[in-house]
């Protein structure tokens, strides 16, 4: 087992970052040796940007890569590879506990200037143990437009011992000054086949149900996983799925619409009561008020941060639930498409295969082309900020 076996259909990029890997720990030993070597023109540099499609594993490389650029194997002083796996450096570094590497992911809507700053000092500092300081932005395309002039000359002009790791949807979701100065790591959907495998030999899925998750979701690995092993997610995919035969009028659609946003409130809800009441307990607990204990003076507006900050996660947990609730609409009209022009089988999933062929045999081609364009207005909306039953309303009415 090594650092890459969880990055799933994803070969080149593994070698690309193995032999960066490789020529970061030849210049750290360098280093350590006294020596002044140089990186450019090597594999290795101090910026990267991890760029592909949602679910090609864009987090996952990066802290792949993290690890490697902290593995301490004895085996690699003696020509093994950087990336065992096992070792400190490397177990820390995947689970999120070594010293030297900061992974950086936000449930919120954006990333701050605050926040950038706070990673930007992090930055200038040496290594406190580890052979790299690694700062890991796993949503780099949720930078404001300061935050991403803040992290600018950090990317710029980084220390000498430290690796900045963006990922981001595309190199478009980053701003020119940064993708430039930053080495471009491309990353594809993974191959349906890949990702059962994976589920079933990671996470003990059953095969059946380990093929029949990894075709639903098209080689998304993270959804996948959680429609394999979740069943409150089987029902919401299956409840969408069966929404195109649902809104044949004007009642119909915007109830339709209502339950949609429901199940997404719901969603967020359910998120809240498992992580709210935690974080509410111990940051009051941090402040000494525990057990009903009155907060101290002055530590109200610590708490009155800390429910802004869980109310724009249940805003953004809601707009996640849609949009994957759109994909799936969009994959199900893509299968309306296909059968309308000949193709056979269903890329959707098994159980909405008849409903497919219904919808294919009652409307036309064009038809179907006009309702996945709702469907992409509805999301572009939602990414405006439209109040999201105003969006889903307008969409399942255009659906008809």
């Amino acid at each position: 087992m090594t650092v890459w076996d969880d990055l799933v259909g994803q070969d080149q990029a593994a070698e690309r970052l193995a032999a960066a890997a490789r020529d970061a720990d030849a210049y750290v030993t360098a280093v350590e040796r006294g020596e002044r070597p140089e990186l450019s023109g090597s594999s290795m540099t101090h910026a990267w940007l991890f760029t592909g499609p949602p679910g090609s594993g864009r987090p996952t490389a990066a802290r792949a890569f993290a690890a490697a650029l902290q593995c301490v194997s004895p085996d690699r002083a003696l020509g093994g590879q950087p990336g065992c796996g096992f070792c400190d450096g490397c177990h820390t570094s995947l689970v999120g506990t070594h010293a030297d590497v900061e992974i950086v992911r936000t449930d919120l809507l954006s990333i701050g200037v605050k926040e950038t700053r706070e990673l930007v000092r992090r930055a200038q500092l040496s290594p406190a143990g580890g052979r790299w300081q690694v700062i890991v932005l796993e949503d780099a395309d949720r930078l404001t437009e300061g935050a991403g002039n803040v992290l600018l000359k950090a990317v710029e002009e980084p220390a000498p011992r430290t690796v900045w790791l963006l990922c981001a949807p595309s190199t478009e979701d980053v701003l020119p000054t940064i993708r430039s100065r930053c080495r471009q790591l491309s990353l594809r959907t993974p191959p349906v086949a890949a990702v059962a495998d994976m589920l079933i030999r990671r996470d003990g899925v059953e095969p059946e149900a380990a093929h029949a998750a990894a075709r639903a979701t098209q080689g998304h690995v993270d959804r996948a996983r959680r429609l394999a092993t979740d069943e409150r997610a089987r029902a919401r995919r299956l409840a969408v799925l069966r929404l195109p035969e649902r809104v044949a009028d004007v009642g119909a659609a915007l109830r339709a619409a209502q339950e949609l946003v429901d199940a997404a409130a719901e969603d967020a809800k359910q998120l809240a009561e498992e992580l709210d009441g935690k974080e509410t307990d111990e940051l009051r607990a941090a402040l000494g008020a525990a057990d009903g204990k009155r907060l101290p003076r002055g530590t109200a507006g610590v708490m009155k941060d800390l429910e802004d900050r869980q109310k724009r996660r249940a805003t953004r947990t809601q707009r996640d639930t849609l949009d994957l609730a759109l994909t799936d609409l969009t994959a199900f009209y893509r299968d309306v498409l296909a059968h309308q022009l000949g193709f056979s089988g269903g890329l959707a999933g098994g159980e909405s295969e008849e409903s497919v062929r219904r919808v294919a045999g009652a409307t036309r081609p064009e038809q179907t082309l006009r309702r996945m364009e709702a469907v992409l207005d509805c999301r572009r909306a939602l990414d405006r900020n439209v109040a999201p039953l105003l969006a889903v309303e307008a969409m399942t009415m255009a659906l008809r």
